[in-house]
């Protein structure tokens, strides 16, 4: 259970996100000590600047002229079973529109209920956040 927070708020254009890059490399030690990534059930927990990097490419074409560069990062992570769950509260704050999420991106109330959810649930929990 990721708690993501971390991104380039002025400049999520530029390079991938470190957040995500961050939550890779936890998600990849696991797999390179031999566990199936089948047996791993991660969920990202997205809120606060982390939003824009999961906005999608037709978002990014319009505003950027460019693909969202975590895009492949986005899709592996999908296809590997993890779910990306956006804070509805903080969409709402920063005037993010569900239509420019990444498609497969869910959306919450808020990222507290998914905390809270998925850490009842017994998942770890990992805080990606700007400190």
């Amino acid at each position: 259970l990721f708690d993501f927070t971390l991104n380039f708020k002025d400049r999520p254009h530029e390079t991938l996100s470190p957040g995500l890059g961050a939550i890779s490399r936890v998600l990849n030690l696991p797999v390179a000590s031999g566990i199936p990534i089948s047996n791993i059930h991660a969920v990202i927990a997205t809120h606060g600047p982390s939003l824009f990097s999961i906005r999608n490419n037709q978002f990014f074409q319009e505003k950027y002229k460019k693909d969202n560069p975590n895009s492949q990062l986005i899709e592996d992570l999908m296809k590997n079973g993890v779910k990306f769950i956006a804070c509805g509260q903080a969409m709402r704050f920063l005037e993010i529109k569900k239509e420019e999420l990444f498609p497969g991106v869910k959306v919450s109330l808020t990222a507290q209920t998914v905390l809270s959810n998925y850490s009842g649930q017994g998942y770890v929990h990992y805080d990606i956040s700007e400190e």
